[in-house]
């Protein structure tokens, strides 16, 4: 299934809800009013995506049963139109809360690149030198440190500045130089803790697109204290996730998904999720260490080989168009503003 958070702007009170899309996801299934409509009460995993979530099994058998009879029966305020679009519908993040935000950096072709950006700007001679022995052997001089092949690293992000698909990403005021990333992510869907890597999978609700907004001159500043990302993460808007998650029933083979971002309908990067050098199952593994993860938790991959401004050199503007688009988990787009 394909489950999302949205709000009707017809609704006065404008109340997230959730649904699932159906017919080839042009239509989507209000799934508390449907349920009401069904049996003649609520269901208490149709509250938010959270409640789903927390409901396991249970809550993905009674949206499967929803689904079926409304796909049949079509009741009236049951089933809204993505494309037209009458009701005016919102997509929020499919999970507008999660319950914590992490995000890896598993993709080994990624960080090389960054770094040899970064390296061309400071060190102009080294960079040279660099691209010489490449053209020469066909290898980069440069590589990890090797405490990145021991363990998946992450940082912690803000649950608070999330958005989801057409939603506007405000430019912080202090930054010159605003990038996307090219991410896909994760939903944990199960109490656990120490969990296997060969149990892993277990854990996994669904996948979505992730896009983590970044202030890319403030972030290379602050890594100069040894502590990570600050403000280089932490604006609002920053962190866009949807347009909704796919079960992970539906994904069969997560690590060979092409990915690309297109600016203003430009091709600028282009991936496979067949790059990340740790799974999610691994992270999964490293992250329960002695810490118990909770249904909504949510984790991003990091970004793909040449996914981001970085890495290629080129910089977004205010009013720019950014579009992911992974297959199997649709498009996100953001506006920046």
């Amino acid at each position: 299934m394909k489950l999302v958070t949205f709000v009707l702007r017809s609704d006065s009170q404008a109340l997230p809800r959730i649904g699932v899309l159906i017919d080839n996801d042009s239509n989507l299934v209000d799934l508390q009013a449907s349920h009401q409509i069904l049996f003649n009460n609520s269901c208490f995993y149709f509250q938010d995506m959270l409640s789903f979530l927390d409901g396991g099994e249970a809550a993905l058998n009674i949206a499967e049963k929803v689904k079926y009879l409304i796909s049949n029966q079509r009741p009236p305020a049951t089933v809204y139109s993505l494309q037209n679009n009458p009701h005016n519908i919102t997509l929020l993040s499919p999970v507008p809360r999660p319950r914590s935000l992490r995000n890896c950096i598993v993709l080994e072709k990624r960080l090389i690149q960054a770094t040899k950006t970064v390296v061309s700007w400071k060190l102009p001679l080294v960079s040279q030198l660099d691209a010489l022995v490449e053209k020469m052997q066909g290898k980069s001089t440069s590589k990890m440190p090797e405490i990145w092949y021991k363990s998946p690293a992450y940082y912690k992000g803000n649950t608070l500045s999330v958005v989801g698909t057409n939603a506007p990403v405000y430019w912080p005021s202090y930054s010159e130089k605003l990038d996307y990333e090219l991410e896909m992510g994760i939903f944990i869907g199960k109490i656990g803790k120490n969990i296997k890597p060969e149990e892993a999978h277990k854990y996994i609700a669904g996948y979505t697109i992730f896009n983590d907004f970044t202030a890319r001159d403030v972030q290379l500043r602050e890594m100069m204290a040894r502590l990570g990302s600050g403000k280089g993460k932490d604006f609002d808007t920053g962190n866009a996730i949807g347009p909704y998650f796919v079960t992970a029933d539906e994904v069969s083979q997560p690590y060979n998904l092409a990915m690309s971002a297109k600016v203003n309908g430009t091709e600028w990067s282009k991936g496979n999720t067949s790059e990340v050098h740790y799974s999610f199952e691994e992270i999964i593994a490293h992250i329960s260490r002695d810490e118990t993860l909770y249904p909504g938790e949510f984790i991003g991959s990091g970004t793909v080989g040449n996914g981001c401004g970085l890495e290629l050199n080129r910089w977004l503007k205010r009013g720019d168009v950014v579009e992911l688009s992974v297959e199997s988990l649709g498009v996100l787009r953001n506006v920046i503003v």
